[in-house]
C-alpha cells in the first residue's frame, strides 16, 4: 500500500512544478516520487479547481440573481403606484366632474 503523503507536500510539489521550467519526471525525482503519482496528484488538482471555482461563480451569480430579483419587485410596486396615480389624475379631469 502506498504511503500517505500530506496535503502541504502534495502542495508544494505542485506548485513546484507548475512554476520551474523542470520535467514532470525531474520534479518528481527530485521529491522522491513517482512522475505517475504527480501526474495524478495534478488532476486532482485540476478537478477540485475547476470545481472550486464553479461553485463559488454560482454563489456569487445566485446573490446577483437575488439582487435583480429585489430590483424587479421594487419596479413594479413603482410601476403600480405610476399606474394607479395615473388612473386616478385621469378620472379628476373628466369632464362633468
Amino acid at each position: 500500500m502506498p504511503k500517505a503523503f500530506p496535503k502541504e507536500f502534495r502542495a508544494d510539489v505542485i506548485r513546484v512544478y507548475r512554476e520551474s521550467d523542470s520535467s514532470m519526471a525531474q520534479v518528481a525525482k527530485d521529491f522522491g516520487i513517482s512522475p505517475s503519482c504527480l501526474k495524478r496528484w495534478l488532476a486532482i488538482d485540476e478537478h477540485d479547481s475547476a470545481s472550486k471555482s464553479s461553485g463559488s461563480s454560482s454563489g456569487s451569480e445566485s446573490a446577483e440573481l437575488r439582487e435583480a430579483n429585489k430590483r424587479i419587485k421594487l419596479l413594479e410596486q413603482e410601476n403600480e403606484v405610476l399606474r394607479r396615480a395615473a388612473a386616478y389624475l385621469s378620472q379628476a379631469h373628466l369632464p362633468g366632474k
